[in-house]
């Protein structure tokens, strides 16, 4: 076993902290502060908002939180839109971003050194980040209207576009992609990719609805459901569309938010889709290179009131610490937003005994992650917030943190967040990750046609944290889907495991971040790697970043 400890506590956190923030340690608040201003960031989302209103418009602004160049400090990367009609970015204001984190806290753009613009392509959506070759290095996958398109990260701070020759950039024409999520599906150690599908579209088969001469945006149900595309990666670069055989053809939806996880627990990783206006999907994976959608059957197709919403983003995680994943999605405003219990391997609707229901209603959510914004050891539900158009004067949305209470109850303390958390605008994608090192998860968040938001937890909590930085060997590099279990010395008992893809279009830090609350030892850390090796680590201490190499065996 390889095993590298960097241990940051104490004073060296604290420092951490000023040297980031570039906030004095004496004057932080609990909370989240804005700091994006500091580094003068030119991009804003740009979902070419004239007027003509074009189905597609309200889903611009993806966010991926990575480290692109393996520097230790988390990088931000951001889609953007295009020109309609003509399906161009024949401006920089359309251009995506790449924004490098340099030693003192602030970001620079980065964007046209590492060939990341995305001159030549057209209104792009999600994106993806995972090292697909293994070779140390994350790529980027990009869902669009349009082409997708792949990355390749060449090591040395530029990016090239091997769509072509990688296979996975064919698709049914006209093809309306969200978002993609790496995974090892068939458990070969190379990651796969499955690409989120909502209808065909193009500017010539927009549907043009009015009403007293005014454009909306019209119903989903207007445009056809398709299905997602699986990838399988067969190494050297290259893929092959696996789609039909592997059974994903015969499950249409209007994907939004893919959320990865091992639900039933038998080694193999699923799949669950928020749909749009449609039945959401959970795609249960059978082991021998196929999938069977079982939404209905196992709780997740419908709300309670059998009912489908406008499902967004997705996220999959064990809030209650009861060792099984749960699935969260947000919805609109006056829609219920979904907590799903997993009691099993069929899910319970959760909204209303968690209260999520009551707390959700006013609200337009887009993106979503579970987060234990405050260190506690019980991950809170976070949402991106706004309505879809941009008309109202009560269609712009502050962002909502519902605290999670001892894994039975949640509680709205979005009030306490402080004002650049309750900033009112459309905002659409989030990402998640510790983007000062100081054991707290900050969050990026944008909206459309502003600018983003990079907001730093304050880490006002006083409790303590561990974060794990796991690397493949035989699994995949990056390890997603590794279940982690953590007992403290005291006896309690954590549930985590190494996630991506989060939200709506974005991609967060794969970093698997613990809160642990008053513990300050932890009595064993017990890794399951996707390719099924077992390890455990013992007497740990607390706060510190650990990095665990997969053992041989």
């Amino acid at each position: 076993m390889r095993t590298l400890t960097l241990i940051v506590s104490g004073l060296f956190a604290t420092l951490l902290v000023a040297v980031f923030s570039g906030r004095s340690a004496e004057t932080k608040r609990f909370g989240f502060v804005d700091d994006a201003p500091r580094s003068k960031i030119a991009y804003k989302s740009n979902n070419s908002f004239n007027g003509r209103k074009y189905f597609p418009q309200p889903m611009c602004g993806g966010v991926a939180i990575f480290d692109f160049d393996n520097d230790g400090r988390m990088d931000i990367f951001f889609t953007n839109g295009a020109q309609l009609p003509e399906m161009k970015k024949t401006d920089p204001s359309y251009y995506n971003c790449l924004l490098h984190q340099k030693s003192d806290g602030t970001f620079e753009d980065v964007t046209a050194k590492a060939g990341l613009r995305g001159e030549d392509l057209g209104f792009n959506f999600g994106v993806a980040a995972g090292d697909y070759d293994n070779d140390g290095y994350p790529d980027l996958f990009i869902a669009s209207a349009g082409r997708n398109v792949l990355y390749h990260n060449n090591g040395n701070g530029t990016f090239t576009d091997v769509t072509a020759a990688s296979g996975i950039g064919g698709k049914p024409e006209n093809t309306l992609s969200v978002v993609g999520a790496w995974f090892d599906y068939d458990n070969d150690g190379l990651l796969d990719l499955i690409v989120s599908n909502y209808t065909f579209w193009t500017p010539k088969l927009d549907f043009r609805c009015t009403m007293d001469n005014r454009d909306f945006y019209c119903d989903p149900r207007r445009y056809p459901s398709v299905p997602p595309r699986l990838y399988h990666n067969l190494g050297h670069g290259k893929f092959e569309d696996v789609t039909e055989k592997s059974g994903l053809g015969a499950a249409p939806g209007k994907g939004m938010g893919i959320s990865i996880a091992d639900f039933n627990d038998d080694g193999w990783m699923d799949v669950f889709i928020a749909n749009d206006t449609e039945p959401n999907s959970l795609l249960m994976n059978k082991g021998n290179g196929t999938f069977e959608e079982q939404g209905l059957e196992l709780g997740v197709a419908y709300n309670d009131n059998a009912h489908t919403g406008s499902s967004m983003g997705s996220d999959a995680k064990d809030f209650d610490n009861d060792g099984k994943v749960d699935i969260f999605y947000n919805n609109l405003m006056g829609q219920v937003w979904a907590l799903l219990r997993n009691r099993g391997g069929v899910f319970q609707f959760y909204s209303h005994t968690s209260k999520i229901q009551k707390l959700s209603t006013p609200y337009s959510g887009w993106s979503n992650g579970f987060i234990d914004y405050n260190n506690d050891g019980w991950k809170d539900i976070y949402s991106s917030n706004g309505d879809v158009d941009q008309v109202s004067e009560k269609s712009p949305q502050h962002d909502t943190m519902f605290e999670n209470i001892d894994g039975k109850s949640f509680v709205d303390v979005s009030e306490e967040m402080g004002k650049d958390f309750l900033r009112k605008g459309y905002q659409r994608g989030s990402a998640f990750g510790d983007l000062n090192n100081d054991g707290s998860l900050d969050i990026v968040v944008t909206s459309l046609n502003e600018s983003p938001r990079i907001l730093m937890n304050t880490g006002g909590s006083g409790n303590h944290w561990l974060i794990l930085s796991l690397t493949g060997h035989t699994s995949a590099r990056d390890a997603i889907g590794a279940k982690v279990k953590v007992t403290t010395a005291s006896g309690r008992t954590l549930y985590n495991h190494v996630s991506v893809s989060t939200g709506f279009m974005s991609s967060s830090d794969k970093r698997v971040h613990f809160g642990l609350g008053q513990e300050t030892k932890i009595s064993s850390i017990e890794i399951r790697w996707p390719r099924g090796i077992r390890q455990v680590l013992k007497n740990v201490a607390a706060d510190q970043f650990l990095k665990i190499d997969e053992p041989a065996k």
